[in-house]
């Protein structure tokens, strides 16, 4: 191994992670009630900027690039092509499709010079028909699936709980466009398919209900929930058949399907599906052509709360003091603990570089703590809030004839002392997909 990749290898130190001094002192209560919220300001993933606004830092980053990735590839097998709209939507296009008047309180509004108005969106049914309208697609061009992953806007009325319920969110939205409403059907099938698979690589248990329209509309709907005591949706379950529906939509107490009990359960959107057939598309004349003739697209439209993932994971998966990631979701999967600076064990520092070619050798992002000054327990202790599934120390078992290392195994609550060899085999062994 060079010395130039031993200076590559991240660490610690080099972080931007600013801490908070006293960050509750002055918080509602309800806020503090949010487990992630704690944690992800205390161990510096995000920073309140005002009220409902969050930067997310370089270790929120990583963690939120991960998630992205699996959701690329999910709209990529879809067959959908990713896009980029300007934050600003003219307003004129939310009054042609009559949604301006009915959301107003919770849109946040701007004027140019030219005293026009346009609203940072929270949605983009109507940019979107805006920009397929240019030109009128030929029927072969048909089906047609565009999906952006950006920030979104909504002036809420109590924002809490950080990312969970916030006024700026990051939110993947696609809109699809067919020729029939038994197509548009189809795709719809298959996009819900497609977030079974993301989620299910999350690897959190989600439910997928029957969903209101609300004022985005269209024909049908349906919501997909994190179960959470935070949780202000409530839905109703049954453990016979699935059978799940919002509580809004309807409070009945037995199964339509199969006449089983329905549970009540706190629960969190994290996505949600639309199938909206021309809605949007016939006002905003978004167009195709078939035989000579202009017709309506039918359309669709699904968005999933990428941030308020990012927060619920750590929310259902964490302890009161400690964060917790699926594996593959981790900020780094591997953390390396050095000796400290001054110890009798310090000398064994060298085995740095051979553990970080064997965990480069299997593609593990790896972090070292060189914050040698500090002990060994005070890193592995932050090293645990932080939620590195595992953690490589380099300790007095290091300096045996046989040196051996301590590998804590975080997500599974064990730890085992391995040497170079077996430590090896033991990441050959290891699901890191988990």
């Amino acid at each position: 191994m060079t010395n130039k990749i031993v200076i590559n290898l991240a660490r610690t130190s080099k972080i931007f992670q600013p801490l908070p001094s006293g960050i509750f002192a002055n918080k509602d209560k309800t806020e503090i009630l949010s487990k992630s919220y704690k944690l992800m300001i205390n161990y510096g993933i995000i920073k309140s900027v005002s009220t409902g606004m969050y930067s997310i830092l370089p270790l929120g980053m990583r963690v939120l690039n991960k998630l992205i990735k699996i959701i690329d590839k999910e709209m990529t097998d879809l067959g959908a092509e990713k896009i980029m709209l300007p934050a600003l939507t003219s307003a004129k296009l939310w009054k042609k499709s009559n949604r301006y008047n009915s959301n107003k309180t919770e849109l946040f509004t701007v004027t140019d010079r030219h005293d026009k108005e346009y609203i940072l969106s929270p949605t983009y049914e109507e940019a979107i028909c805006d920009l397929v309208s240019a030109t009128y697609l030929p029927e072969k061009s048909l089906p047609l699936r565009l999906y952006q992953i950006s920030s979104k806007w909504r002036d809420e009325m109590k924002p809490r709980l950080g990312f969970i319920r916030s006024r700026e969110f990051i939110m993947k939205d696609l809109y699809t466009f067919d020729t029939t409403l038994n197509k548009a059907q189809d795709t719809y099938n298959l996009v819900c398919e497609s977030y079974s698979n993301i989620f299910k690589q999350i690897g959190i248990d989600h439910m997928k209900a029957v969903g209101d329209v609300g004022t985005i509309g269209g024909l049908s709907s349906h919501e997909y929930h994190y179960i959470s005591d935070i949780g202000e949706d409530v839905i109703l379950w049954c453990s016979s058949c699935n059978y799940t529906i919002n509580e809004i939509i309807s409070k009945i107490t037995t199964c339509p399907e199969c006449k089983g009990e329905l549970q009540r359960h706190n629960s969190v959107e994290i996505g949600h599906t639309f199938l909206l057939n021309t809605k949007y598309s016939q006002p905003l004349n978004a167009m195709y052509i078939e035989n000579n003739k202009l017709k309506p697209m039918i359309m669709g439209c699904y968005g999933l709360g990428v941030s308020r993932i990012f927060a619920l994971i750590v929310e259902i998966l964490s302890t009161n003091n400690e964060m917790r990631w699926p594996t593959k979701l981790a900020p780094y999967t591997a953390c390396i603990i050095p000796p400290k600076t001054g110890s009798k064990e310090e000398y064994i520092s060298a085995y740095i570089e051979q553990l970080f070619e064997i965990l480069q050798k299997r593609d593990i992002d790896t972090i070292l703590d060189d914050r040698t000054q500090f002990t060994i327990g005070k890193r592995l202790v932050y090293a645990r809030a932080i939620g590195y599934p595992y953690i490589i120390v380099i300790g007095k078992a290091a300096t045996q004839s046989i040196p051996l290392f301590e590998i804590h195994d975080i997500n599974n609550s064990v730890s085992h002392k391995l040497s170079l060899e077996q430590i090896s085999g033991f990441f050959d062994n290891v699901n890191l997909q988990d």
